[in-house]
């Protein structure tokens, strides 16, 4: 928790005082954490090496078979003394700093605990986080997709003909997710959409540090769209806003959508890992996903890659 305290663990999310009270009721029930928090950082090429090199030469503790996924996980412990010295060297040298991917509220929780109750309850270790490190190259973050009610009063042309001075449009017949950063998908009246910002936009928005250092899809559809479009004075807030995982397609987008006339779907790019470390170590936040009011799946949803 220490490393959490002068920023070694890195966040990039705002967490709500509600569910971290609901977090501290579980822990203090249950006397633990049973869920571990993820963690990420850049591939260290001698971690991977030293890593290979250990399942090569040792046989998994156990397996676990997943018969309906078709996946086999395999899990190898690490007890050797000097294995377990070199692998605190290599996160020494490599490893100044993690980011938090998953498990803002349980890492805050325990942080207020060891702020106030750590004296209280001598039998709980509040010193330490349970947590999970996986290398950014072991993960894949997924889109995160919206879908909202009504075009705020306006004919469907006049919305178009307002988005079309913020963005190229162009309709299409065989969508798939956006391919990069800046390009969204929408889905409206049975039919796909492709957008492209327009570079006047891009070029009018400059990152900044007093802001976001740097510029999100999630920023431009928030401020330029839902804002001043569609009339949403706020996303964490506004029920008009569903929102699909990327797990699901475009497919989820049009079953949110259910031939409904007045709802619009919106796809985008996932963040990258690079935006996403950049905004953590600027000291800032992505901005909001979820309806506070909802209980929904996390607004970055981390993909572990299996072999």
């Amino acid at each position: 928790m220490q490393d959490f305290f002068s920023g070694k663990v890195k966040k990039h999310e705002k967490t709500l005082s509600e569910r971290e009270e609901k977090q501290k009721d579980l822990l203090l029930r249950w006397g633990a954490v049973l869920k571990p928090v993820l963690l990420t950082f850049p591939p260290v090429a001698e971690l991977n090496a030293w890593m290979k090199q250990f399942m090569d030469s040792n046989a998994p503790l156990y397996e676990t078979i997943f018969e309906t996924e078709g996946q086999t996980h395999r899990t190898w412990m690490v007890s050797g003394p000097d294995d377990i010295r070199r692998l605190q060297e290599l996160f020494a040298q490599h490893v100044p700093g993690v980011y938090i991917a998953d498990g803002h509220h349980r890492t805050s929780t325990l942080a207020l605990l060891h702020q106030t109750l750590k004296h209280e309850y001598p039998e709980l270790d509040f010193d330490y986080l349970f947590c999970a490190y996986f290398a950014t190259d072991q993960l894949d973050i997924l889109d995160y997709n919206r879908v909202v009610e009504g075009l705020n009063d306006l004919r469907p042309e006049r919305f178009f003909e307002k988005l079309g001075k913020i963005c190229t449009i162009e309709h299409i017949d065989h969508p798939r997710k956006p391919r990069r950063k800046y390009e969204l998908k929408l889905f409206f009246r049975e039919h796909w959409y492709r957008l492209n910002w327009r570079k006047e936009v891009l070029d009018a928005f400059h990152p900044s540090p007093r802001t976001l250092p740097v510029l999100l899809d999630v920023s431009l559809l928030n401020e330029l769209v839902l804002h001043n479009i569609l009339g949403i004075k706020d996303v964490r807030t506004d029920t008009r806003i569903t929102y699909v995982e990327g797990t699901k397609g475009l497919q989820g987008i049009r079953k949110a959508v259910r031939n409904n006339p007045d709802r619009i779907g919106f796809a985008l790019h996932p963040v990258s890992f690079e935006d996403m470390m950049r905004i953590a170590d600027a000291g800032k936040i992505l901005p909001p996903k979820a309806p506070k009011s909802s209980n929904p799946t996390k607004p970055i949803r981390w993909l572990y890659r299996r072999s």
